[in-house]
């Protein structure tokens, strides 16, 4: 990564010399992803990580039909409809879907539907704190999180006017983010993210999402203080049950643990702590376990992150959840293209799942490890 950072400052010496207002770090996406792609780079496994066998046409046919569903329903102001349709939250979930299989804003294909869940993400914001949870008062810290996460994971790619309205409004978010998470909690809540921005208690399910938030922020050059991921970091460790390799809803026991502990993983990984012994354990409990996801609740939410952090553990933990993934999940997938699951919203479903499918493409910069950019 550092020969390919002085090659990044090489190409950020562009004609347009900065004029296009974009971050350093932004420069470094518009240029460098199309250098990468064309090396092989971004497809290459990860360090430890079992070579990908899923760019099947099958497969590829099921994320395109997911995507042509979820671009049938989402509404000319870039809203969905059903549950959480017009929270934020469900336009920046199919957005990080479309991205995540190599569409870009203003593309031919879906492009247009990208920039119109930014236009409707945007729209939504309170612009005095950045907050983007006013449509869901009372769980706005999912929708916060999840709209700050695809703005900066789109950060670089727009146009030069969307790209300024995402500079100004960015920049609060993850001010907002760091403020809830200064709120006096007890020692077992400190570090991490609840419901609502003042809430004085945390759960895993919200603050793997902020995390990933303030994550990706940071890898596009956003002012987030290393401590604020330590801290981050030790909650989730607090969840985890070292007896069974399972990472916890609040505490290591209780609630979700099959569909979070995959959550778990993801946040080591993507934060440096690459094959951190909780994470190794917790691979070993989710490959005894990830056949019940189909019979559990939240389990859209579940898929999305036993695929993830599988995938970031590679070997043949991943290989084995990847051919039962596909085998069990496709013939589940309706004609339409969507899934059916729960939660009374088919577009949420579809844009988990589709997110679960599309993980060994690896388009959606924060699965990307940086090695250096924790190095202050």
């Amino acid at each position: 990564w550092r020969t390919l950072g002085d090659m990044a400052q090489l190409l950020v010496s562009c004609a347009a010399g900065g004029a296009c207002g974009m971050l350093p770090a932004m420069h470094h996406r518009r240029f460098l992803l199309p250098l990468l792609l064309a090396a092989g780079i971004l497809f290459a496994p990860f360090r430890g990580a079992a070579q990908s066998v899923t760019a099947s046409d099958e497969v590829d046919e099921a994320i395109e039909r997911g995507l042509r569903y979820l671009a049938s329903v989402q509404r000319e102001n870039g809203s969905f409809p059903r549950r959480y349709g017009e929270t934020g939250a469900i336009s920046a979930l199919a957005g990080m879907a479309f991205l995540a299989k190599g569409y870009t804003p203003g593309c031919e294909k879906y492009g247009e539907n990208i920039n119109r869940s930014i236009d409707y993400i945007l729209s939504c914001v309170n612009p005095t704190n950045g907050y983007f949870g006013v449509k869901l008062p009372n769980q706005g810290m999912y929708v916060h999180a999840i709209c700050t996460l695809f703005l900066t994971e789109v950060s670089g790619m727009v146009d030069p006017a969307r790209q300024a309205r995402i500079d100004e409004v960015v920049p609060n978010a993850v001010k907002l983010i760091l403020d809830a998470q200064n709120i006096g909690k007890d020692s077992r809540d400190r570090g991490g993210w609840r419901y609502t921005p003042t809430s004085r208690d945390s759960d895993m399910s919200c603050s793997g999402w902020v995390l990933m938030a303030l994550r990706s922020a940071r890898l596009n050059g956003g002012k987030v203080p290393g401590d604020a991921i330590e801290r981050a970091v030790a909650y989730v460790k607090r969840q985890y049950n070292e007896a069974e390799g399972s990472f916890h809803y609040q505490g290591t026991s209780g609630q979700y643990a099959l569909t979070l502990t995959g959550a778990g993983i993801l946040c080591l990984e993507l934060c440096g702590r690459h094959n951190d012994p909780a994470a190794i354990k917790a691979a070993r409990y989710l490959r005894s376990a990830f056949r019940r996801l189909p019979n559990e609740g939240n389990r859209c939410y579940g898929m999305y992150y036993t695929s993830q952090g599988l995938f970031q553990m590679g070997g043949e933990d991943w290989l084995q959840f990847e051919d039962w993934m596909y085998r069990t999940w496709i013939p589940r997938q309706r004609d339409d293209g969507s899934w059916t699951e729960e939660e009374d919203s088919p577009p949420y479903n579809t844009a988990m799942l589709v997110l679960a499918f599309s993980v060994p493409y690896r388009q959606l910069p924060i699965y990307q490890r940086d090695e250096t950019v924790d190095e202050d």
